[in-house]
């Protein structure tokens, strides 16, 4: 256990912002502090703090290790916790990605209710559209609204993310409402960039394939949402952001018999993680939020 009391010497001194306020704190000598931070810089080569007469401060390695180091400390007093009979509250770090309109408009709040039921918990989330593999850039949980899968880690579906063909009133009654997808390339088109400009639909005479060249593209989706409903274009949009839009009559859909390829809001977790208890909790806390039925299709039957 050398090497976590070492660590945890590591980041009471961080936290302190001096070796001597850090002992203090838990009741130790500053020699043996000093002396666990020596040891912890000698087993990982890398000097971890500046210091001077009045001063510590991080270096820059020191200021890379500081969250590793934290959700080192976690994961092993979470498996103390574990085999303890007495049941323990949860806590540590868990860091997320998590798409950015779908946050903003929903996993938002889903968070903020976990940390509520949870405060020991401590959320860093990370907001991109990009398709990410967890295990390479140290996530405890990716949330995707991609097919991307990785290995060494574990998909868990939450529900499916139907998308829709949609445009302003004004702007059908000026240009007229296309009857085929290969209509779409005689009008202005509004695109969600990291889904690419090479739309799918299959409809009653089979699949339908078209290139677009947008009017505007944007890896905001609700960005893309003014745009529609302006006037701007024909979007395609997924149902969680139009469907306010839809019932207020700010946005009609176009080629309702034309469907996009099915794609899953789902969690990828790193099999190596899935067994800490504060990130197992949090994704049992996501799967019942959004399975089987998503809040937004909830939200729309209150409306109703």
């Amino acid at each position: 256990m050398d090497t976590i009391e070492n660590l945890r010497a590591f980041l009471a001194v961080t936290e302190m912002g001096s070796f001597s306020a850090a002992a203090r704190r838990g009741g130790l000598a500053t020699s043996v502090l000093t002396k666990r931070v020596n040891q912890l810089e000698h087993a990982i080569r890398t000097k971890l703090f500046i210091r001077t007469t009045r001063t510590v401060t991080l270096t820059e390695a020191g200021q890379r290790w500081i969250e590793r180091a934290r959700s080192l400390v976690a994961d092993i007093d979470d498996a103390m916790r574990q085999v303890s009979a007495a049941e323990q509250e949860l806590e540590g770090p868990v860091r997320v990605k998590a798409p950015t309109t779908l946050t903003a408009l929903y996993l938002g709040r889903t968070l903020t209710r976990f940390q509520t039921l949870h405060p020991k918990v401590f959320i860093e989330l990370v907001l991109t559209d990009r398709v990410v593999n967890p295990s390479d850039e140290r996530f405890d949980i990716a949330i995707a609204a991609f097919n991307a899968t990785f290995n060494n880690v574990v998909d868990v579906r939450l529900c499916p993310l139907r998308r829709q063909l949609c445009a302003a009133p004004e702007y059908l009654s000026a240009r007229g409402m296309p009857e085929h997808p290969r209509d779409l390339l005689e009008h202005d088109t509004i695109c969600f960039s990291p889904t690419g400009s090479i739309w799918s639909f299959t409809g009653p005479g089979g699949p339908a394939t078209i290139e677009i060249n947008p009017r505007i593209s944007a890896n905001d989706g609700q960005v893309l949402l003014r745009a529609a409903q302006a006037g701007n274009g024909i979007a395609l949009l997924s149902e969680y952001l139009i469907l306010p839009s839809l019932r207020s009559g700010k946005l009609v859909t176009v080629l309702a018999d034309f469907a996009p390829p099915e794609i899953w809001v789902k969690m990828l977790i790193p099999e190596a993680r899935t067994n800490i208890a504060r990130i197992r909790a949090l994704v049992e806390f996501l799967k019942e939020e959004f399975t089987p039925s998503p809040p937004w299709l909830r939200e729309a039957k209150t409306v109703a």
